[in-house]
């Protein structure tokens, strides 16, 4: 039959029977037009309308897009098979899954276009899809029988274990009524991922979406990987998820915002997890901090400070006043360190508080204020409060600007002892960073005992490493000293991994612990810059990170390649 112009409009299995003389133009066009205002597939709504007999869909289809054509009704479907997949997708996509063989899911369609559904039955079953081509009265036939005999709980037995999800006390909570937040795979992917992180040790989780792709990465022992691609469709219903969960405006995409999720694993376990999300060129990407309470509970023991830093660790940690700085970089370990001195600090006749944005890990028996810059609750504010209730030890989370600075520069030097940190490289760069700031040269001379700059780096796995061999003369170029050459050193790389064999597992420290000599104040006071300190630290026997690094390669707790991946600039 001849057919107009009109026909550019219609796609799929309609432009197919418009073709094949089966249906009329016009009221294929309609047809079309129809099934998308009522959200339903157009062979759902033609074989509805009785405009084409279902059998006659089917083998067009199965022609035209090369599936398999099956009668739904001479197959004995296990009913395993079907919970495979959410009572909720199988409605959503009119979809449903037929045959299990190993990893491969086939999945009866009636309608050839319908990719998405394959998508994110791939997605929620981790299977690979396949479509087979039925007829459509048929297939909505058995769809409805597994609705009528779906359990009206839709949890997934899978994640009983789960526990509940308690929602932060702070944060905005309104979720309106968008129904991105109410998909059950979306719901159960999120608890599944959140758990994935828990179990592999990870510090972060990345939800990120791109113009093509969306992907999932966590950060383990200190290097992200890339841990899942769900479909690029589900990007706004897993941000939506994870704002509901953390008390956050699920209508605002807009601007950033920070919230906080507690996941219950029993009756006495929970972690906490910090949530930031950003709005960026592709959606808004979701980034969690996992805050693990057991972190606050480490001996200085498992910091992996060597015997010479740790007493001097000790040393200026009981001093009755001064202050005692952490530097490095972003998940360098800082607040660990920090709060394994105020562990050891914490006793009944010492006070103490802490100003912290955000309060990551609750311990009992010191007072801990969170930072809010919304309302008016700054460092510098927190800081003079302190002053006046009393305080033997205060905690300041990140000395970030002048004033913080010097209210506890002015504490320090009036019988407190200050804890804080600030975002340097390393001790001497420390000394001149608060000098910058404002601070003068006298102050920072006298108010500061000790500096303590660190990074993690990953050990290597004792159960899968190979010995490296290097010449003495290569050994000496990396910074190896030559009276440890002259004993002889054994190095060691991370093997081959698997998924079961990682090449390196778990992370140590290494630090500069630097204590503040009358040598290093008089450089100070002087206006000596942070190469001369520097030179003097050295001078003094301080290691610095690097040289720690290599005590660790040497020890055989990592490796070269990893000492230099974090040390190496």
């Amino acid at each position: 039959m001849a057919v107009s112009n009109r026909k550019v409009n219609l796609s799929g299995i309609a432009r197919k029977l418009v073709i094949d003389g089966l249906l009329d133009e016009e009221k294929a066009q309609q047809a079309f037009e129809e099934a998308l205002k009522k959200k339903i597939s157009f062979v759902s709504h033609i074989v509805s309308q009785n405009l084409v007999p279902s059998r006659t869909i089917a083998i067009a289809a199965s022609t035209e897009f090369g599936f398999p054509l099956v009668d739904i009704d001479l197959l004995e479907i296990d009913p395993e098979t079907i919970k495979l997949v959410n009572v909720n997708l199988i409605k959503k996509h009119h979809a449903l899954p037929i045959f299990n063989r190993g990893k491969r899911l086939s999945i009866a369609i009636s309608d050839p276009t319908n990719i998405q559904a394959l998508d994110e039955m791939k997605f929620a079953t981790g299977f690979t899809t396949y479509a087979i081509i039925v007829e459509e009265d048929k297939l909505a036939k058995n769809i409805e029988k597994v609705l009528e005999a779906a359990n009206s709980d839709m949890d997934d037995e899978d994640f009983e274990d789960l526990g509940d999800l308690e929602l932060a006390e702070n944060g905005s909570a309104d979720a309106g009524d968008d129904s991105d937040v109410d998909d059950a795979p979306v719901v159960r992917f999120v608890n599944k991922v959140l758990l994935d992180a828990i179990k592999r040790g990870a510090s972060d989780l990345h939800f990120e979406p791109y113009e093509k792709v969306y992907r999932v990465r966590f950060r383990i022992d200190g290097v992200l990987q890339e841990v899942a691609k769900p479909p690029l469709s589900l990007s706004s219903k897993i941000a939506a998820r994870i704002k509901v969960m953390s008390r956050l405006d699920v209508s605002e995409r807009r601007v950033p915002q920070d919230g906080r999720i507690k996941f219950k694993l029993s009756k006495s376990k929970s972690i906490d997890f910090r949530v930031s999300t950003c709005p960026t060129l592709f959606g808004e990407k979701s980034v969690m901090r996992i805050l693990n309470s057991d972190a606050a509970a480490l001996q200085i023991d498992q910091l992996g400070y060597e015997d010479a830093q740790k007493k001097l660790f000790l040393q200026n940690l009981h001093k009755p006043y001064g202050m005692f700085l952490v530097t490095g970089p972003t998940g360098s370990g800082k607040t660990v360190s920090l709060y394994t001195g105020i562990n050891i600090l914490n006793q009944a006749d010492i006070n103490i508080s802490t100003a912290e944005d955000p309060v990551e890990i609750n311990l009992m028996g010191v007072n801990q204020v969170q930072v809010d810059e919304r309302t008016g609750m700054t460092f510098e504010k927190a800081l003079k409060a302190f002053l006046r209730q009393d305080p033997d030890i205060i905690l300041v989370g990140e000395i970030r600007d002048l004033g913080t600075a010097s209210i506890a520069v002015k504490a320090a030097q009036t019988g407190h002892m200050v804890m804080s940190t600030l975002h340097t490289n390393d001790g001497p760069q420390t000394l001149t960073r608060l000098q910058d700031m404002g601070i003068q040269a006298f102050a920072v001379a006298t108010s500061i005992n000790l500096i303590t700059a660190q990074r993690l780096l990953r050990r290597v796995n004792p159960n899968n490493r190979v010995v490296i061999e290097m010449q003495p003369e290569a050994l000496k170029d990396e910074g190896f000293p030559d009276d440890m050459i002259e004993k002889g050193i054994t190095l060691y790389e991370a093997g081959e991994e698997t998924e079961d064999n990682p090449g390196y597992k778990g992370r140590a420290g290494i630090y500069q612990v630097m204590n503040i000599s009358e040598a290093m104040k008089r450089l100070i006071i002087d206006g000596a810059n942070a190469v001369q300190l520097a030179d003097q630290a050295r001078a003094e026997g301080i290691w610095d990170i690097r040289r720690s690094g290599l005590q660790k390669a040497a020890d055989g707790l990592t490796s070269l390649s990893e000492v230099n991946r974090v040390t190496l600039e």
